[in-house]
């Protein structure tokens, strides 16, 4: 493990300068503090900005970049003036990255940054992420990937660094959350933002309300399942003042990237 931290710490050199494609999340947390630790001055957090992201993850990823004390910038991003994002395919990622990378290289071209990277890691070799092809498409690098680095690393080396966002669950966009070829909404994010906050307040780490119209399905881990049925009124209650008329427990738990299971 530690031999793949070098390594990674020898590829941020040979770049020099980066732009870090910054989401707040465990890999790109720890990717950009390892780039300020390597480059200092000579890495730039941006965060990209959209209806997308839950305003709670904002802040938190602002504050942790402050902490870190890296030079950073938030961005707004346009994938909702995409159609093709907004349709929702299987392909939805791809448009989604591609509208975030090419306004971070507008960024890193002003301020002379001739490399942006990302938070992919070794563990993403193979699963289906088409938001990884945006990335190869527009010349970003996945320094994590190269240097060899999985997940349980990364929140081992993160945990060693007194990065907070160590044990950090999974959080991917809001989007995630509508099943392939439904429309995503600026309403529909807001309810399901909404109700993954009010099921964390409740004590749930790893918690998933997807979206079906009338209907959230709720996944939380199996082992929180009949916690979930303990808090079954509150849930309910909650879930209907806030625009659902229909409320699930997914007794399967929670499964990252569930909707993958229909392509």
């Amino acid at each position: 493990m530690i031999e793949k931290l070098q390594r990674l710490q020898q590829i941020l050199k040979e770049m020099d300068r980066v732009l870090v494609a910054y989401s707040g999340g465990v890999d790109s947390t720890f990717l950009l503090k390892v780039a300020y630790d390597t480059l200092g001055d000579n890495t730039l957090g941006v965060l990209g900005i959209s209806e997308t992201v839950p305003r709670d993850q904002i802040f938190e990823a602002q504050r942790m970049a402050e902490d870190i004390g890296v030079p950073f910038q938030k961005v707004d991003t346009d994938e909702f003036q995409r159609e093709e994002f907004v349709q929702n395919g299987p392909d939805r990622c791809f448009h989604c990255k591609t509208a975030l990378f090419q306004r971070l290289w507008e960024i890193a071209t002003e301020k002379g940054f001739p490399h942006i990277v990302d938070g992919n890691n070794a563990d993403d070799v193979g699963d289906y992420r088409p938001g990884m092809k945006a990335a190869r498409n527009l010349n970003v690098r996945s320094p994590l990937m190269e240097a060899g680095l999985t997940k349980e690393e990364i929140r081992e080396l993160s945990r060693q660094l007194g990065l907070p966002t160590w044990n950090q669950a999974a959080s991917p966009c809001l989007s995630s959350r509508f099943p392939y070829g439904t429309r995503i909404t600026e309403d529909g994010l807001i309810q399901v933002e909404k109700a993954e906050k009010y099921l964390k307040e409740l004590g749930f780490y790893q918690v998933r309300a997807r979206y079906h119209d009338r209907l959230v399905r709720i996944e939380v881990d199996k082992d929180n399942l009949e916690k979930a049925v303990q808090h079954a009124d509150l849930i309910v209650s909650y879930m209907k003042s806030i625009g659902f008329s229909f409320v699930t427990l997914d007794l399967a738990g929670y499964r990252l990237g569930s909707f993958n299971d229909l392509l």
